[in-house]
Parts: C-alpha cells; sequence; structure tokens
C-alpha cells in the first residue's frame, strides 16, 4: 500500500464550502424574516459554487473530472458484483454525486426567482418574471428541499456504511486529499490555469444572477403635500 493524492485542495474546499452553505441556507430559510437577506446571499454562493464544480469537472485534476468518475450501467453492475477497482468516487457514488449537484443547482436557481408575501422579500431575479409564475417557482422552491433533506440523508447513511461496515476510509481522503492504494496513480492536470478559468466563471455566474445588471428600480412618486389651509 502506498499514500496516493486522489482529491485536489479546490475539489475539497468546494465539498466542505458547500456542506456550511446548504446548512447556513437551511438554517436562514427556517428563520424568515430579515434572515431570508442572507439567505438569498448565501444562494448566490451556492450557485458560485455549483458552477465551480460543474467547470473542475471539465478543467480539474484526473478523479475531480466527470469523465473518470461518471461510468454506464456495465460499470455499475460491475461494481455490484464486486469486479470494480478504482479510486475515486465508485460508481454508485457519482450518481450520488451528480444527483446532489443536479438538486441543489435546481434548489437555488428556484430561489433567485421566488417571492416571500409574509416578508416582501423576493429573490434576485424575481422582477424578470410575473408574479403568478414566481408563486409557482416559490411553491417548487418549498418542495425541493424535501427531496434534498432526502438525498443528503442517503449520502450521509452511505458515508457512514462504507466507513463502518466495509471499512474504507471516505472521509479523511477529503480532508487531506491522500489515500491508501496498492495500485492507484496519482491526480493528475487541475493547474493554476484551469483554477483561475473555472473561478472566473464561478465569479461571473454569481455577479449574473445577483441581478446586478439588473436597471434600478424608478424611485417612488413624491408625497403629496397637503393643502395650506
Amino acid at each position: 500500500m502506498k499514500t496516493v493524492r486522489v482529491w485536489d485542495l479546490p475539489t475539497r474546499l468546494f465539498h466542505w464550502l458547500l456542506v456550511v452553505a446548504i446548512v447556513a441556507a437551511y438554517i436562514t430559510g427556517d428563520q424568515g424574516g430579515n434572515w431570508l437577506i442572507w439567505h438569498g446571499r448565501i444562494g448566490i454562493f451556492i450557485v458560485g459554487l455549483i458552477t465551480f464544480r460543474l467547470v473542475w469537472g471539465l478543467v480539474g485534476s484526473t478523479y475531480a473530472r466527470f469523465a473518470t468518475f461518471v461510468r454506464g450501467p456495465q460499470t455499475i453492475r460491475a461494481y455490484l458484483q464486486g469486479r470494480w477497482q478504482g479510486l475515486g468516487h465508485n460508481p454508485l457514488g457519482a450518481l450520488s454525486v451528480l444527483g446532489l449537484l443536479a438538486l441543489v443547482g435546481l434548489q437555488a436557481a428556484s430561489g433567485l426567482f421566488s417571492n416571500n408575501d409574509d416578508t416582501g422579500y423576493a429573490g434576485f431575479l424575481a422582477g424578470l418574471i410575473s408574479s403568478d409564475l414566481s408563486s409557482q417557482i416559490t411553491g417548487l422552491h418549498k418542495k425541493i428541499i424535501d427531496g434534498l433533506l432526502i438525498l443528503i440523508g442517503l449520502h450521509l447513511a452511505a458515508i457512514f456504511f462504507y466507513t463502518r461496515i466495509k471499512k474504507e476510509k471516505l472521509i479523511k481522503p477529503m480532508i487531506t486529499g491522500n489515500t491508501e492504494s496498492a495500485t492507484g496513480e496519482p491526480a493528475r492536470g487541475g493547474g493554476w490555469v484551469a483554477l483561475v478559468v473555472a473561478l472566473l466563471l464561478a465569479f461571473a455566474a454569481m455577479w449574473a444572477v445577483s441581478g446586478a445588471w439588473l436597471p434600478a428600480p424608478p424611485p417612488p412618486p413624491p408625497a403629496s403635500s397637503a393643502p395650506a389651509w
């Protein structure tokens, strides 16, 4: 057995920042009121994280790339039969990663167009659509959280199963970046140029969804003055 670098630093930072952001978004959304302002800001941050991960899945290091860990049904069947060996996400773990990215991305995107009638708070892009459509998206935004919590629960259960039952180390490599393997090759690629490109696209996505490019709303009409008599 030898120590092999499997997870690069950007992948590890993305993972733990997304964990913190999801927890913070859930808490601020549940509190409501003025906390919804921070809830929206966290949503923008999550959009940036998801954008970064999608780009990094194309230009990042070996085991962070979708081409490495997204596999077809034959590979999944081989894994279930105990005939698959490799580093990084296993074929079932890859499905979990894709599901989480899709659902978290959909949750963040729907929040951009949602509204809250109780507080008057609206998503950063809610003004681009009608109020009726915004209300429908708000309902979808509230429903997605249930599916997301179920998927997160399954993800945590899978981690517990692999670490406790199968004695596979999953958490430590996501902290240190290293794992133990007899035949695996260390991750390659994902240099500074790729990192800068991914970060620039992530910041561009955050700016776009913040609505900073939208024209400022017109000022309210002046209050009418009272008659002199």
